[in-house]
């Protein structure tokens, strides 16, 4: 897999489908994992320009020992070329941890089932280096105190007011606290109040765009926590009328935030 939430392939907009047959068959696909080529050609999203999997790839060609944190289905991991001689990852989530089993152990990657809350289940100073892409949530006292003295957390996290435009559409207006959630600053101080000095910061807001209702449908199945206790059915109204919307003016378009972040444990 390549660092892409969103696949930027060409669009194949599916206008002469009907909107029974589009969300049906969104409706009955797989979301295990967090591979997300089923929308190729029916979603595009532009490419933070910093390149998330080659930079954790360049960093763990050159540590000894390495945790990365909610691997999802360890899609990331995989697309690595050269992995360290001890290599761990942790997932909560049942389905995405026996796909992230089954493509990391052959690999040599310790996969640990882990429910998400602190303690993380390692050892003081166990890692040179701890990752994560997109992480639900960041324990940053833990996050240090697996690192070992000079070690770095490098990760991509999910921003501010990230894909709202979809999120309002179902839910109506947000609070500020509510868009004010996830900002790098939080991040930033959350690192800081753990001990670690934040050596880099870089932030991203990208354009999204779903060529047709399915690909809304997929996206909402998958990325849960977005319109929470999504269903087709409970939906089904405001989603025909974002069918027609679609049909009528073109892709739903909405923007994605995303920031790198890396801080370092002070050397002992």
């Amino acid at each position: 897999m390549t660092d892409r939430p969103v696949p930027t392939g060409p669009a194949r907009p599916a206008a002469t489908r009907s909107f029974d047959d589009l969300v049906a068959e969104a409706g009955a696909v797989s979301v295990d994992g967090w591979d997300f080529s089923w929308l190729d050609g029916r979603a595009t999203e532009e490419r933070p320009e910093w390149g998330y999997q080659r930079q954790i790839g360049e960093r763990l060609a050159r540590v000894p020992s390495a945790l990365d944190l909610e691997t999802g289905g360890g899609e990331v991991l995989a697309g690595v070329p050269r992995l360290p001689p001890l290599m761990a990852a942790t997932e909560s989530w049942p389905p995405n941890l026996a796909k992230a089993t089954a493509l990391l152990r052959p690999r040599g990657v310790v996969v640990v089932a882990d429910d998400g809350e602190p303690p993380l289940p390692f050892a003081d100073g166990a890692f040179d280096l701890v990752t994560s892409r997109h992480p639900v949530a960041v324990h940053w006292p833990e996050i240090a105190r697996v690192l070992r003295p000079g070690g770095t957390y490098l990760s991509q996290h999910v921003g501010p007011e990230s894909v709202f435009e979809l999120v309002e559409y179902f839910l109506g207006p947000l609070t500020d606290e509510q868009r004010r959630g996830r900002h790098p600053d939080v991040a930033r101080g959350g690192a800081e109040a753990a001990g670690l000095e934040v050596v880099g910061l870089r932030n991203a807001r990208l354009r999204i765009e779903f060529f047709d209702i399915g690909a809304v449908v997929y996206f909402l199945r998958k990325v849960i926590w977005m319109v929470p206790g999504f269903t087709v059915e409970g939906h089904r109204d405001r989603l025909r009328e974002l069918d027609a919307r679609i049909r009528t003016e073109g892709p739903f378009v909405a923007h994605s935030a995303r920031y790198l972040i890396e801080a370092r444990k002070p050397a002992a």
